[in-house]
This record gives structure tokens, sequence and C-alpha cells, in this order.
């Protein structure tokens, strides 16, 4: 679930409120990013994917909010690891990092065709 948006990070482009499927950001006055329905977030990581400036912190435990320190956060190295570790952007090239997305398209027709079958 979406945890932090790192302010002094964010260049205001608005990409992440853009590619949010369940519309869980917002602009504030200044045109950056607030979380608005945190519990809305599906962990998609779609923000996160597309933040070059690597200002958004989803947690990957997609039920409970854990409020992490966002010192730790930063100091970990974990903002940004999605989009380093899907070979995203200047990630592209580096073989230690491929983007693997083209696989999605498998599952969402999977989930599709389980999706027709079942009665609501």
């Amino acid at each position: 679930m979406i945890e932090l948006i790192y302010s002094d990070l964010c260049n205001g482009c608005g990409q992440c409120i853009t590619v949010c499927p369940t519309n869980v950001l917002a602009s504030d006055v200044q045109g950056k990013p607030v979380i608005a329905e945190q519990l809305a977030c599906q962990t998609c990581f779609m923000c996160e994917l597309y933040c070059s400036s690597d200002a958004l912190y989803v947690d990957p435990d997609a039920e409970h909010l854990r409020h992490p320190d966002p010192v730790a956060v930063r100091e970990a190295g974990l903002l940004g690891q999605y989009r380093r570790d899907s070979g995203w952007d200047e990630w592209a090239d580096d073989p230690r990092h491929q983007n693997e997305h083209w696989r999605m398209d498998g599952i969402f027709a999977l989930a599709r065709g389980v999706g027709s079958t079942l009665k609501v």
C-alpha cells in the first residue's frame, strides 16, 4: 500500500496521479501528489514505476498500513527499487534488471477468463 511521498524529491510531474487506477493520489495546491484515498491502494506499484524522481514508497503489504520510518526507507535504498528491479527507464540497458512486465498480459488474460465464469 502506498505509504510515503517525499516532497523534497518530487518534481511535480503528476505521472503518479495519472497512472493510478484507483485514484489514490490527488494533487495539492502546488501540483504535487498527496495520498487522498490510501485504503483504495491496490499495491500495483504503477505510481512508483512512473515516478522518475523516486519520490514514492509503496509498501508491499497490500492489506495493512505499516507507517514505515521515512528516514529508514530512504537509507535502506528502497526508493526507486521497483523501477530498478523492473528494468525501467535508466535501468533498461542494465542486464541485471530485466523488464518482465510483458508477462502480465497472460496473467490479465487468465484473470479475465476466470472472472467471466464467476457467478455473483
